[in-house]
């Protein structure tokens, strides 16, 4: 997984300080690690962003104005509800030979024969799964081939952990939906009908 690093510094938390850095394009953030103190920092809004909306996980390295760096990754982060910005984040700090807990995103490969030929169309359920493993061996994004999918066919996470990369496990309910094929709406119309009918 690729490294990014991100600019920190750090801030006093008082009334009204996090609005006053919102209005100054930065965005209040903390640290934490399990069993340290929590470090309160803000980051710039917009470098903060395109980590955020980027379709891939990273890594970040942390970097502090005294030139203290520490590798951490996105834990959490809140949006406002009318503008869709960022407003907070949480990092979470971690050592090269910690096991991590975080979020990765999914890209999909391959031509769904569902799609192709049933003519169905594919609903993502999901658009990340939660990973557990060394960050070593996280993946930007977790690939799922969908070239075996046909028409009403669902994957579920116990389907994917066989293509889970090594060393890497993922958690979650095991009978949870991350993929469809559905059928096209005229056919799925027509069998709610028929089993109306019956």
């Amino acid at each position: 997984m690729e490294t990014r690093a991100l600019s920190v510094n750090l801030r006093e938390v008082k009334k009204n300080e996090a609005a006053k850095l919102r209005r100054q394009g930065r965005v209040p953030a903390v640290v934490y690690h399990k069993g340290e103190a929590t470090v309160a920092i803000s980051v710039d809004e917009i470098s903060l962003g395109k980590l955020v909306h980027s379709s891939e996980s990273h890594l970040i390295d942390l970097q502090y104005q005294d030139g203290k760096s520490v590798l951490s990754f996105i834990k959490d982060v809140q949006f406002d509800p009318v503008s869709d910005r960022v407003i907070h984040a949480d990092f979470q700090r971690f050592s090269a030979d910690e096991v991590v807990e975080m979020e990765v995103p999914i890209h999909l490969e391959g031509e769904c024969p569902g799609v192709k030929i049933g003519g169905g169309k594919i609903q993502i359920n999901v658009h990340t799964l939660p990973l557990k493993g060394k960050p070593e061996a996280m993946p930007e994004h977790f690939t799922i081939d969908v070239s075996i999918l046909e028409l009403g066919q669902t994957l579920h996470i116990r389907d994917l952990q066989t293509i889970a990369p090594e060393g890497i496990q993922i958690l979650g309910d095991a009978d949870a939906s991350v993929i469809s094929v559905l059928a096209p709406r005229k056919e799925s119309e027509a069998a709610a009908e028929g089993a109306a009918g019956a």
